[in-house]
């Protein structure tokens, strides 16, 4: 079998071994550049802004692989546009590269609302945009608590911590602005609860109990013929009242009677169930 290799002389052996080495080695380097794609490349095209129907039909178009890598949501961008390519734009790769992509999400993701009651505005504000929320409409309301979150709402309804909410959501919050300065006790006496109530409400001021005389079945048409505190003190010195505070009403189905001068009186009705109030 191997008579052909030991009836040669040695020399003519080693030198058949140099030239079939080179041979192969020569081969081997010959075909690098076909199994590497050697100077076959490409410039990968811009993709970003595009849709992602549109990236994939230019990617392909072009012999790219296309791989949605990561997914990310901004609703000032357009549902599944590309937000990141990799490679860059422009970049020069080997041909039937893989184009990794990052897109905008086509819906927003859902998350938890955290809870803000009681941050300062600035915090809440700092924690909403961390959430990936937006701070909406803000409100102020009479409360020892200045500047501090009492509620936090979304569509107009108070919103609890950990309910779901999608991402981008307006959040809008109530917040506390202080009790303020003191100002006279406003007359209600001879007003309709829902005309007290609105001017209460305008001026700051809660409602607290509201008491209705036997027979009262709307209390937003009886008339006050009470509250609580009245207006003046015994000695008839004047009350002063902060925002923030409340004050306690009771309605009549009779109207008071109420002089121009904002003096009144009860209706005989009323006169042996309600107690004495100083002249208004």
């Amino acid at each position: 079998m191997f008579r052909f290799i030991t009836r040669r002389p040695l020399w003519v052996n080693i030198l058949a071994g140099i030239i079939l080495a080179l041979a192969v080695f020569s081969m081997v380097i010959l075909s690098l550049g076909w199994l590497t794609h050697h100077n076959d490349a490409q410039t990968v095209p811009p993709l970003l802004g595009k849709t992602l129907a549109q990236a994939e039909k230019i990617l392909t178009d072009a012999g790219f692989e296309v791989v949605v890598q990561d997914s990310i949501f901004n609703d000032t961008l357009k549902p599944l546009q590309v937000v990141r390519q990799v490679p860059d734009e422009y970049e020069v790769v080997k041909s039937n590269r893989t184009v990794y992509l990052t897109i905008n999400r086509a819906a927003p993701p859902l998350i938890e609302m955290p809870n803000i009651i009681g941050y300062s505005l600035r915090s809440a504000e700092f924690t909403l945009t961390n959430m990936g929320l937006k701070l909406g409409d803000t409100t102020f309301k009479p409360d020892f608590a200045k500047n501090t979150v009492l509620e936090q709402l979304y569509n107009g309804v108070a919103i609890q911590p950990g309910a779901k909410i999608r991402q981008g959501a307006r959040i809008d919050l109530i917040i506390g602005s202080g009790l303020g300065t003191s100002f006279l006790v406003p007359r209600l006496v001879g007003l309709t609860y829902a005309e007290a109530k609105a001017l209460l409400e305008g001026k700051g001021l809660g409602v607290g109990s509201v008491i209705p005389e036997a027979g009262v079945a709307d209390t937003a048409s009886a008339f006050v013929y009470r509250q609580n505190p009245d207006r003046f003190d015994a000695e008839g010195n004047a009350r002063s009242i902060r925002p923030g505070q409340i004050v306690d009403v009771w309605l009549s189905l009779e109207r008071p009677v109420v002089d121009s001068t904002g003096s009144g009186t009860l209706p005989d009705s009323l006169q042996q169930e309600s107690p004495d109030t100083p002249a208004e």
